[in-house]
């Protein structure tokens, strides 16, 4: 794990990589150093060979608050935003190449590029006092973080727009309602309840999660006759696999799998 001070941590345990957002005192609002942090915390994972998942939890009372304003407010604001947004996009990019199921817990406050970074996560797993704002219209801003590509894939168009123009909060259980969240819990078993879903999910067929994530993704943009294609190349792809070679295996003799991931 990285010292503590670190505004990113980062430790391998079980399959299970967790990246700690870590400037609890600012409710993990993102500033340079956090940005560039979490690039390289998602790149080491990509090249670590052991991780199976990814889950992305905030430390202290908040998820991530957004970016740090108060450096957005000086002589120079456009600087002031490069030397966020451009790290920042870099962590999302290789988030989305990433090959793994990825995991995010949130709880308080999930504003501005916080509710970016939710979204671009395959899971979001909420505590019941998460509060959700796109926030960025509040300061005369538009999105970023991939959220006007996320959101109305998750919500809808016409919602979307709704929730960026308007930027009013959006408590857990409406967020379940509208898609941006899979579950609530209650805020005090969101960790352990965000581990055992983590550890669930790297103990599964992630060589099968992965050609599921890219069937999903497809799926936008592909008409039915490239979808179709699509899915019986990853299908005859996986028979390849020894996880499909234990997956039957086990079907048929009505024991529980063992997956390895390849």
């Amino acid at each position: 794990m990285e010292q503590a001070e670190s505004p990113v941590l980062l430790t391998i345990e079980q399959a299970v990589a967790t990246v700690t957002l870590n400037r609890p005192r600012v409710l993990n609002a993102i500033d340079p150093h956090m940005a560039r942090s979490l690039a390289d915390a998602i790149e080491r994972i990509a090249h670590d060979g052991t991780a199976r998942v990814l889950l992305l939890r905030g430390e202290g009372r908040a998820f991530c608050a957004g970016g740090d304003v108060a450096r957005f407010a000086g002589e120079d604001p456009v600087a002031a935003v490069e030397a966020i947004i451009d790290p920042f996009h870099s962590a999302l990019r290789a988030l989305d190449a990433l090959k793994l199921p990825t995991l995010a817990a949130v709880q308080g406050p999930v504003a501005g590029a916080g509710f970016s970074l939710a979204t671009a996560y395959d899971l979001c797993i909420a505590a019941d006092d998460a509060v959700f704002t796109m926030a960025y219209s509040r300061i005369g801003a538009s999105p970023d973080g991939s959220a006007t590509y996320r959101l109305p894939r998750l919500v809808g168009e016409r919602k979307a727009l709704e929730l960026a123009f308007l930027a009013e909060s959006v408590d857990a259980a409406q967020a379940l309602a509208l898609g941006l969240v899979n579950r609530v819990v209650p805020a005090a078993s969101l960790q352990s309840e965000a581990m055992s879903l983590a550890r669930r999910l790297a103990q599964g067929p992630t060589a099968a999660y992965a050609r599921i994530k890219h069937l999903v993704g497809r799926s936008l943009v592909n008409d039915l006759s490239a979808q179709l294609d699509l899915e019986r190349e990853a299908f005859l792809a996986g028979t390849r696999t020894a996880d499909f070679r234990e997956g039957a295996q086990a079907f048929l003799a009505k024991r529980p799998p063992q997956f390895e991931g390849r």
